[in-house]
């Protein structure tokens, strides 16, 4: 060979080696599908039991994956609880207490995390956190609580734009079109694919409005609960019977709904502005199915003004069949996304989070909406699949929070956690083994008093049996719970001197979380 062959033949040696030796290795850390409803209460999944409604594609992540009995929030009311997701941490670390707060974006979050390690990130849905959003390669939000009918977005530039249709086929639609075509497929992806429904007030998409036509939905237990002994639940403002708003909840429009005791302004506005987004044709479908429940309501209670138990019963019926009929889209837009995955060989590899930004009162103790520590809206809906860890059909007892989901998703990034998140990985629960160490109780704090529906500020413990309530601020009051006596919280035994040592231990318990957590006794006063 001569010599000029030889150089060139180094030359181009050394050239295709210093090329494999630069090119990074496959990312091959797992993708990250975060899927969240709002105000989805665990009593509407099949895959917990109930028997308000089938949901195919929510129980079959639960089929597929873990279904977490014990996932609990850390402050039930929306905008909380998505900060205390981005962040791991409560409220008074955050900073964002109540609705009317306004997320600090610069502060750490997991999104930030994952970008800066290589993750291609995405939000896209409801963010509701008043800020825009950092951290995301991408997103689309809507905005503050967002529409049902042809909805606005506000886009990465800036602009708002009104898209036509349902706003949970949207929401949708932009996913996958970001999975589709905007996605990079060297690198893996974190996505917050996350829903307006089933938020107040309940409209659901037309082509929906054949479900539970033909049902009456029984009242709950508790429906007729007297609050004896709990003074704080007897001064809210979420009764179904008293508070639920004629208009605006129950679609009865005025000038029928006219007159009566439950039939308030905020509604009727509500009302007219959602109605006033719909095309002729939306419009024409909503008649034809919510002109008859007008004239139900009419036959049934016209110039009966007074609350009575039929009236609260019929206000009960059509709530559920609006929110039941909003969750089942929910539903059916994540088996389009499931089966993306499935057609484009992403399942293996893509954690895949259903949860809800907490619980909701579909009737129990007379209520709709959330806020209390009580369990039904204490407690969220938490399923995690992730076939290559996760054994398909597997369920936790443990005491889990929604402040352990951005440290679940940094430790399967092979990121450090930071110290500032008061969260913890639930990675190590996947082994199913009983003896895996893990906490014994999860403190909450509901800051919202004077506000919407009037719940009192409290704070309190929960352990794998008892639960301690303080409420406080405008009153002083305890209660306490044996969950496994009394799993739907009738009976406050603050005051049962049988009681007496487990509430000293539990109440110990409480003040070992506030002190460990580093709570102030009211942040919201001090700001």
């Amino acid at each position: 060979m001569s010599k000029c062959y030889s150089v060139i033949f180094c030359m181009l040696f050394f050239t295709a080696c210093g090329d494999r030796l630069i090119d990074a290795p496959p990312d091959d850390r797992p993708n990250i599908l975060f899927i969240m409803a709002d105000d989805h209460a665990y009593q509407a999944i099949s895959a917990y039991g109930g028997d308000l409604i089938q949901t195919p594609n929510i129980d079959r992540l639960a089929q597929e994956g873990m279904l977490f009995k014990r996932a609990f929030v850390t402050n039930s009311i929306c905008g909380p609880s998505r900060a205390a997701i981005l962040t791991g941490q409560f409220s008074h670390s955050n900073g964002f207490y109540g609705n009317g707060d306004h997320f600090n974006a610069d502060q750490m979050t997991f999104p930030k995390l994952l970008q800066q390690s290589g993750y291609q990130t995405a939000m896209i849905g409801k963010w509701h956190l008043y800020s825009a959003p950092q951290g995301f390669d991408y997103w689309r939000v809507l905005p503050g609580q967002g529409w049902y009918y042809n909805p606005d977005f506000v886009n990465m530039d800036g602009d708002t734009t009104q898209y036509m249709g349902y706003v949970t086929n949207l929401i949708t639609d932009f996913a996958l079109e970001w999975l589709r075509d905007a996605r990079d497929t060297s690198r893996p992806f974190c996505l917050m694919y996350q829903h307006k429904a089933p938020h107040r007030e309940w409209f659901p998409d037309v082509a929906h409005f054949y479900l539970f036509d033909d049902k009456t939905f029984e009242p709950p237990p508790t429906f007729y609960d007297d609050y004896s002994g709990r003074e704080a639940a007897k001064a809210q403002e979420m009764t179904v019977a008293y508070h639920m708003n004629l208009t605006g909840d129950n679609k009865v429009p005025l000038p029928i709904a006219e007159g009566y005791a439950t039939d308030f302004r905020l509604g009727q506005n509500q009302y007219l502005a959602e109605t006033g987004r719909m095309t002729p044709a939306q419009q024409q479908a909503w008649k034809q199915e919510y002109d008859p429940w007008a004239v139900d309501f009419k036959n049934q209670f016209f110039y009966q003004y007074d609350i009575n138990k039929d009236m609260a019963e019929w206000k009960l019926d059509r709530y559920l069949t609006d929110y039941l009929r909003c969750v089942a889209s929910v539903d059916d837009n994540l088996g389009r996304v499931l089966n993306y995955l499935d057609e484009n060989s992403l399942t293996e590899n893509t954690i895949v989070v259903y949860t809800s930004d907490q619980g909701f009162y579909l009737g129990e103790h007379g209520w709709f909406d959330k806020r209390f520590m009580y369990e039904e809206s204490f407690r969220t809906p938490l399923i995690i699949r992730y076939p290559k860890e996760i054994q398909a059909g597997s369920t936790s007892d443990h005491l889990v929070q929604n402040i352990d989901i951005a440290p679940t998703f940094l430790d399967y990034a092979d990121l450090e956690i930071p110290e500032v998140m008061q969260g913890t990985s639930v990675r190590p629960l996947f082994a199913s083994n009983p003896e895996t160490p893990w906490r014994k109780a999860v403190y909450y704090h509901y800051y919202g008093y004077p506000d919407v529906h009037m719940v009192k500020r409290h704070y309190g413990v929960r352990t794998d049996r008892y639960k301690l309530i303080h409420f406080y601020y405008d009153i002083d009051s305890w209660e306490f719970f044996d969950l496994e006596n009394d799993p739907q919280e009738m009976y406050n035994l603050i005051d049962d001197p049988a009681y007496r040592s487990t509430i000293d231990t539990v109440r110990n318990t409480l003040d070992s979380l506030t002190q460990a957590y580093g709570v102030p006794e009211d942040p919201i006063d001090n700001k």
